[in-house]
């Protein structure tokens, strides 16, 4: 089952087929993905790769965190599933209006 890293503190001018050559030399990588701020379309500094197994997953840890890739130091640890944020209707929207 392919395990998800986080990669932090990525260069802006790093591109997800740069993260994938780079994170390839310790197994097959199932994707790719850099986060873009939606209003200016510019890398978010930071990113996920999924990893086919779970030993590449940690070889690929233990064989880039702290390294230097595109002018920066990488941080890389296993991603934590990211809480789902309640979209409810009671949030100062057009919901809940008890007028």
């Amino acid at each position: 089952m392919a395990k998800k890293l986080y990669v932090g503190n990525l260069s802006y001018n790093t591109t997800e087929d740069g993260l994938r050559n780079l994170f390839s030399e310790f197994g097959s990588v199932a994707s790719s993905k850099i986060i873009f701020d939606r209003e200016t379309g510019n890398s978010k500094g930071f990113g996920f790769i999924e990893m086919g197994t779970d030993e590449e997953a940690s070889a690929a840890i233990a064989g880039t965190n702290g390294r230097e890739f595109d002018g920066r130091q990488l941080r890389v640890n296993e991603a934590m599933d990211k809480p789902r944020r309640d979209r409810g209707g009671s949030g100062g929207g057009y919901g809940n209006n008890n007028w």
